[in-house]
């Protein structure tokens, strides 16, 4: 199954509701515009984007502008393309060693990405150095030695419960010896309340700048795709602590809306680098612009 035919599999519940609009047009009228723009909203687009889109394409049809329901799927298309088309979708991992910090709350994904990840960094020939820094959740750090043996990386663990920072400062240590490609730190999803999770990634982040200056860095904040708005919540309070360079949309599997890609790009600023559309080790996607709009509305 090609890139786009795995795309378009995850989107297909949101696809089926926007085309049934577009399949049963009768004619530009209140009803069909009221129509679009609920369920743009349903997909997770966000209120104030749906209703600026579909305040675009209604002046362009009373300007003579759009003809007919392809002629405004059309322009639907590149309204939303355009959304998103300016953002930076790649990774950048060009120093020996760079480092990748996988953020996000517990169950978005996150360890099952960071295992993925490492699969494919390894099957490109880089060496690879996973740090299991979620050490208050024992199961966390099993998941991520499981993900060890089985993209061929080597991992830094400490006991439950050790000082993440210990963990982070061990891993670059261990990279720098091993003449690692990429170290990918694994973070801890929950603490005791939101502000120490926070002050946690602030602290780890300043022993990366110390210890690994002038490297290159990707802060990954992982969002599960099915969570909808509260994805976009997750990402206003993840960036402000940790700086966030980019988007993983996990869970793009069936049940996600997809729209949430739009709203957070959108408000925040922030571009999507990957997508997960399923289990296995390959189903890790670079994100494709073209292929996620289309997968949306053909």
């Amino acid at each position: 199954m090609g890139i786009f035919e795995k795309i378009k599999n995850g989107l297909s519940k949101t696809r089926k509701n926007i085309t049934g609009i577009f399949d049963s047009f009768t004619g530009f009228n209140d009803e069909f515009f009221d129509e679009l723009e609920e369920t743009l909203i349903l997909a997770d687009l966000g209120a104030e984007l749906a209703v600026s889109t579909v305040d675009q394409l209604r002046s362009r049809v009373k300007a003579g502008g759009i003809r007919g329901a392809e002629g405004v799927k059309e322009e639907l298309t590149a309204l939303l393309t355009e959304q998103l088309r300016s953002q930076d979708s790649a990774l950048h991992l060009g120093t020996t060693p760079s480092i990748i910090l996988m953020i996000g709350v517990n169950g978005v994904g996150k360890t099952t990405t960071i295992g993925k990840l490492a699969a494919r960094f390894v099957s490109q020939g880089k060496k690879v150095l996973l740090c299991a820094g979620d050490t208050f959740r024992a199961a966390a750090g099993e998941q991520l030695s499981i993900w060890a043996q089985r993209s061929g990386a080597d991992i830094i663990r400490h006991e439950e419960g050790s000082d993440p920072g210990a963990v982070v400062y061990d891993g670059i240590a261990a990279a720098k010896a091993r003449r690692a490609d990429v170290i990918i730190y694994d973070t801890a999803g929950r603490l005791h309340n939101k502000q120490n999770l926070m002050n946690e990634l602030n602290k780890i982040s300043r022993i990366i700048d110390r210890e690994l200056p002038g490297a290159d860095r990707e802060n990954l904040l992982v969002l599960d795709a099915t969570t909808g708005q509260n994805g976009l919540i997750q990402a206003r309070e993840f960036s402000q602590a940790a700086g966030v360079t980019g988007l993983v949309l996990t869970k793009l599997d069936g049940t996600a809306k997809g729209g949430i890609a739009f709203a957070v790009t959108g408000e925040l600023g922030i571009p999507i680098k990957l997508i997960g559309v399923g289990e296995q080790a390959d189903d890790l996607l670079d994100f494709d612009l073209e292929s996620y709009v289309r997968a949306l509305l053909e």
